[in-house]
């Protein structure tokens, strides 16, 4: 029998055990109804922001779109045209509704993207890591912890400041200040299921070194990365907030929330509050409802941590 026959069993083994896991997985997630609800508000958010372009009154950054006479519109008013804006206008006309949903679509893209291209990267480090060891893992783990030994935020506003402004820029800052993370949370499992009986199997029947990391170690060693990388979306999301609110994160031609709040940040004290507030309340309802669901899972990955 050859190596790739005996392969089969190993393998269908490991898939069988990981959608066991899955299931409990589940169903311990759904005995929490907070987090439950955190999932559909999250879920929620996605779509909405994924169909931006069809909900929306108006595309907030299209000038041809916009009404220099209905500008600082209150909420609940009606402009020029007789279009009724229910969470008012900025300075600039744009709808405040239409430009926190673009805005949203912004930040969920940003996160996701730079969490998945961080997480891409983290976990092929930590789990060569793991499995090689010796000096190689000492050197890898080394950069993770020069680079953890920093604040995030100071990272990225460096990155930004060379790179200059963009939404690729503001990707790249967040990669490089996230997979770290990752890196060392798959390479702690990764040396437990370095270990069991499955690897050594693989092992004896001298399989290629590729197949066994890619095929057999990191399935198994990859459920904690699922809450790592739930709460480094919302950290992402509020991380690039902050950026494009201190000027240095997307320019502003894109959509944004943290651009938002910064350019209703001067009108608060004027009374014109729907501005920077309602693009807040969707920032804090997106980072809240992603951390819910995180913290979750967090609890059923390890029932210890459970308050």
């Amino acid at each position: 029998m050859t190596a790739i026959e005996h392969d089969a069993p190993v393998a269908h083994a490991a898939a069988a055990a990981e959608q066991g896991r899955l299931a409990q997985a589940w169903s311990a997630f759904a005995e929490s109804r907070v987090a439950v609800g955190a999932l559909g508000v999250a879920a929620l958010l996605i779509l909405v922001a994924a169909l931006a372009p069809w909900i929306t009154p108006q595309n907030p950054y299209d000038l041809t779109q916009l009404s220099i006479m209905d500008n600082m519109l209150a909420p609940g008013s009606r402009g020029f045209d007789g279009r009724l804006y229910l969470l008012g206008t900025d300075d600039q006309g744009r709808d405040m509704l239409s430009a926190i949903v673009y805005g949203l679509r912004l930040s969920l893209v940003v996160g996701i993207v730079a969490t998945a291209i961080a997480l891409a990267i983290g976990a092929a480090v930590g789990i060569v890591a793991a499995y090689f060891g010796g000096r190689l893992d000492s050197l890898l783990m080394r950069l993770v912890d020069i680079q953890l030994s920093f604040p995030a935020i100071l990272i990225a506003l460096i990155l930004l400041a060379i790179l200059g402004k963009g939404v690729d820029k503001v990707v790249i800052a967040l990669v490089s200040v996230q997979w770290a993370y990752y890196a060392r949370t798959i390479r702690s499992s990764a040396l437990v299921e370095r270990r069991r009986e499955y690897i050594e199997a693989a092992q004896g029947l001298a399989l290629p070194r590729w197949r066994i990391i890619f095929r057999h170690l990191l399935p198994n060693a990859f459920p904690p990365l699922i809450v790592v990388a739930t709460v480094q979306v919302a950290h992402a999301i509020a991380l690039e907030a902050t950026l494009s609110f201190l000027g240095i994160g997307v320019p502003i031609t894109e959509p944004s929330l943290g651009l938002l709040i910064a350019n209703g940040y001067g009108y608060m004290l004027s009374g014109r509050y729907w501005i920077a507030f309602y693009p807040g309340i969707a920032l804090l309802v997106a980072i809240v409802a992603i951390n819910l669901v995180g913290d979750q899972l967090r609890d059923v990955m390890n029932p210890r941590l459970k308050r």
